[in-house]
């Protein structure tokens, strides 16, 4: 157990302890698939994308079938990748260290997944060959205690964009190509997969999160958001579920909620059956992160500013801006040409955010 300096304090959620955590239900009724819904900007119901460019042969399922027709997608009818292996090794730790809340977790489960890569003689490989192994991932995010929001909303990357109780990172709705990967991803039992560098992942409201309500049948905390804002289920005060509608345009609403130990009334975003399932945007200031798999020898870890461990003085400036928005490095310096670097043509041919890409690079002092 790692060991910290006197005055933290400690929540420990180990596999053994996760008492809160229920098998998967039954799949979630039809809906409408959210293919191109997509925004610059944003909009309720839509994904606020940083990146807004796809390229249509990214890795990914090969085809659909019965469990999309005419726009609407049938869960009940869609494949699911077999077999059952267990994570006894899962840890996540949360702990509040001064004016931070930090998760550590090695982004494993606590509950059971499927067996990746998805093997010839399950029926699931006709559809999705994906050849990722779920690996052991060094997550620690260095968060707000107490979150605020910040002046305009800001887009949500690819990637991790929360770290839930259970173990698994949560990303936003988009699987590689653009599309609604909820719909056209083959995942397992518990709606998740890896990605390439092995991250276990969900892309919407997953049947193994954390279940339960509060005192007010709201929803209980299901994971960490990376601006420090909770993701809670899908039920409000009384136990109504919730739907587009009754969230704002990032998927998330002020209102009573189990958080630090007591209801409060707190910002707080919500898991939908509707796309796009999760955070549509961020409310907050999100911390950065390394890329998944150890990022070249670091963990892939956040915090305010910039990544932790990276200084300014040395190594590649650009590189450091390509991994804070899941880019590619070669790709990012082509569009921004000789200093002073082009930001404004950048966004554009790659099809991202231009303030969050002038962000970044004002992150690492480029000029």
């Amino acid at each position: 157990m790692r060991s910290h300096r006197s005055g933290v304090i400690r929540f420990i959620l180990l596999a053994a302890l996760v008492s809160v955590v229920v098998a998967p239900a039954g799949a979630h009724d039809p809906r409408p698939v959210g293919d191109g819904n997509i925004s610059s900007e944003p909009r309720r119901g839509l994904l606020f994308s940083c990146q807004q460019r796809f390229n249509p042969n990214a890795p990914g399922s090969r085809r659909t079938g019965v469990w999309i027709e005419d726009g609407i997608f049938y869960p009940d009818r869609k494949p699911i990748v077999g077999g059952s292996v267990t994570w006894p090794d899962a840890f996540v730790e949360v702990t509040v260290e001064g004016v931070r809340r930090v998760v550590r977790a090695n982004n494993l489960q606590t509950h059971a997944t499927g067996i990746f890569p998805i093997r010839r003689t399950d029926p699931a490989y006709e559809y999705d060959r994906n050849p990722g192994r779920i690996r052991e991932q060094d997550i620690q995010l260095n968060l707000p205690l107490v979150p605020q929001r910040a002046d305009v909303p800001s887009c949500v990357p690819m990637g991790m964009i929360a770290f839930t109780l259970v173990g698994g990172a949560l990303y936003n709705a988009l699987d590689a190509r653009g599309r609604d990967a909820a719909a056209h991803e083959i995942l397992d039992r518990c709606a998740g997969h890896p990605q390439q560098q092995g991250q276990y992942h969900y892309h919407d409201h997953a049947p193994c999160l954390t279940e339960g309500v509060d005192a007010n049948g709201h929803s209980v905390l299901v994971a960490y958001a990376l601006d420090g804002f909770g993701v809670f289920g899908n039920l409000e005060v009384g136990g109504r579920a919730l739907g587009n509608d009754d969230l704002d345009e990032c998927h998330g609403h002020t209102g009573p909620a189990r958080w630090n130990g007591a209801i409060t009334e707190v910002y707080h975003y919500h898991l939908t059956d509707a796309y796009p399932y999760s955070i549509g945007c961020f409310r907050g200031t999100p911390v950065t992160l390394a890329p998944p798999g150890g990022g070249n020898g670091r963990p892939q870890a956040g915090g305010p500013g910039r990544h932790q461990g990276q200084g300014r003085a040395g190594g590649d400036p650009i590189a450091a801006v390509a991994r804070d928005l899941n880019l590619d490095p070669d790709a990012l310096r082509r569009a921004v040409g000789p200093p002073p670097p082009d930001i404004r043509r950048a966004a554009r041919e790659l099809g991202v955010d231009e303030r969050r890409l002038r962000e970044a690079f004002e992150r690492q002092r480029l000029r």
